[in-house]
């Protein structure tokens, strides 16, 4: 495995989720053009396309980089930019049909921004495969009026695409190519209620176990199926059998078993959702949308408040597979991150109250921090962060 000592946590971790990658590789070609044609035209994509050419386009192309769409899968639908760059950036794969999840290409912005559910920034040297090193790039995820992620939003080039104000301009585009779906949702509501989006919920959050809701049914899962599901709904790009046998079993040579209990839930999901598919080649779960979206969605958008009061519990607080232990932890840090950066007292003293809030020493001293020297909670705040430091 490919040393990551030096490198930032968060790309640390890709780089080790990215270890049965050829660094020397090239991303494969997985979608032809009639393919892409229809993504292009119809669909959230189809809908967020001409908003993206018309607030990024041009500036990126004068900018010297290029600006690239892929679809929830981390398939390039779209690329389009500065001539120089797309021509050199064609020798790294980097071409409209190309596969671009981090499981397949390496650590990469828009393959670890869909695999993380944020927006993220890739340097040179800081990119798995050796191929793509010379560039840098900076990527946001796209989500529907559900909250779901559609796809990616990425810039790349040289050090010119990881500027500190690239992350706020994809954000805004991708706010403004996100509205546009919202848009579009209500002007055909008939359309919701299709298969071209989610159909049913999965509630992950504050429980052990997770419910399926369709219509007014639901079903409780068992725990197995419930880190299936769980980690599947997480992985928009889809997860080889390896990979998903080692996220929920901690082991990726339980391939046979996990098949077997694939199998069980596909009968499961066939008897309760059947608009719910759980495909195979990679596995990858579709029609359905998670508590745990709702909630990021909201925190996403400013919403605080709306988070945390959606926020039930941890990710499945009693599962023990690495990939719902990672999914809760990434969920804990979303929350912790946004409502640290934002400051406000409401939203601060909703998450204090949460068990993950109360536990959090940092989060305790920015809420004392900004209440007012008058109010009653300062004395019950340095009792519990006196309680916290104590060994």
């Amino acid at each position: 495995m490919r040393t990551s000592t030096s490198l930032r946590p968060m790309v640390a971790a890709s780089w080790r989720r990215s270890a049965r990658v050829d660094p020397d590789g090239l991303p494969t070609l997985a979608l032809g053009e009639d393919e892409l044609d229809a993504l292009r035209r119809r669909g959230p994509l189809g809908t967020a396309l001409p908003v993206i050419r018309r607030l990024l386009l041009d500036d990126v192309r004068a900018a010297g980089c290029i600006v690239a769409v892929t679809d929830a899968a981390g398939r390039l639908v779209w690329v389009d930019g500065a001539a120089g760059v797309r021509r050199a950036a064609e020798g790294m794969g980097f071409v409209a049909g190309a596969d671009w999840a981090e499981d397949r290409a390496g650590t990469s912005a828009p393959g670890t921004a869909l695999r993380l559910g944020r927006g993220v920034q890739i340097r040179s040297e800081e990119h798995y495969a050796n191929a793509v090193k010379p560039f840098s790039c900076t990527a946001v995820p796209l989500r529907d009026a559900a909250g779901t992620v559609v796809g990616a939003l990425d810039i790349t080039g040289d050090d010119r695409a990881v500027e500190r104000h690239t992350l706020p301009l994809l954000a805004a585009t991708a706010a403004a190519a996100e509205a546009e779906l919202a848009l579009a949702a209500i002007r055909t509501p008939h359309r919701r209620a299709t298969r071209t989006g989610p159909v049913a919920e999965l509630v992950l959050l504050g429980s052990d176990t997770a419910t399926l809701r369709t219509g007014d049914r639901a079903v409780r899962l068992s725990e197995r199926h419930s880190e299936i599901t769980a980690v599947l709904a997480s992985s928009p790009a889809g997860l080889a059998a390896e990979d998903l046998a080692a996220a929920v079993y901690g082991d990726p040579r339980a391939v046979t078993t996990l098949r077997a209990e694939v199998v069980r839930l596909r009968r499961v999901l066939a008897a309760h959702a059947p608009d719910v598919t759980l495909s195979s080649r990679p596995y990858r779960l579709a029609g359905v949308r998670t508590d745990v979206d709702s909630v990021l969605w909201a925190l996403d958008r400013g919403a605080r408040l709306q988070a945390v009061d959606g926020y039930a519990g941890p990710v499945l607080p009693g599962s023990a597979s690495p990939g719902v232990d990672d999914l809760r932890d990434r969920v804990r840090s979303r929350f912790r991150e946004a409502l640290l950066a934002d400051g406000g007292v409401d939203a601060l003293q909703a998450w204090a109250r949460t068990a993950d809030g109360a536990a959090d020493e940092q989060v305790l001293r920015a809420l004392l921090a900004v209440l007012p020297r008058r109010s009653p909670r300062r004395a019950g705040l340095v009792a519990a962060i006196e309680a916290l430091e104590r060994p």
